[in-house]
């Protein structure tokens, strides 16, 4: 029997930004913005999901790929996920960039392209599932 395979594409990829009221939690929201606009993935609403919205639920189950991108290691968004049983495929913590929490609402958009550079490397990153059969895309 014949496995179709298809790689995992950009479209594929839901971000979710635990857009937190800090510096690095507004990185996590505008790079998932700036991605979304350039065409890496689709942003969605922690929020819609936490409050278990069906549409967004089934989006982020539905997702091939869940990016998590917590701007400190307090983990919101990775948690959330977790909590209600949905597998984050990739998760990104900004301060791990060596970028400092504090808490004003003032992202450094000097770092924002780091920050897309890590959230895209992130998900080069995943390892695909190996299924029987050979199929290496993770379907």
């Amino acid at each position: 029997m014949t496995t179709m395979c298809t790689a995992i594409t950009a479209s594929d990829i839901i971000l979710l930004p635990c857009s937190g009221p800090c510096n690095v939690g507004q990185l996590s929201h505008l790079a998932a913005v700036g991605l979304t606009g350039r065409g890496f993935g689709r942003m969605h609403s922690l929020a819609g999901i936490a409050a278990g919205v069906q549409p967004f639920l089934a989006a982020a189950r539905a997702a091939r790929q869940r990016v998590a991108i917590d701007g400190c290691l307090t983990a919101c968004s990775r948690r959330l996920l977790e909590n209600i049983g949905i597998v984050c495929d990739s998760h990104l913590v900004i301060t791990d960039l060596g970028i400092d929490r504090d808490d004003n609402l003032q992202a450094d958009r000097d770092n924002l392209e780091l920050v897309i550079d890590a959230i895209q490397a992130c998900c080069a990153e995943a390892k695909p599932i190996v299924r029987l059969g050979g199929c290496m895309c993770g379907i």
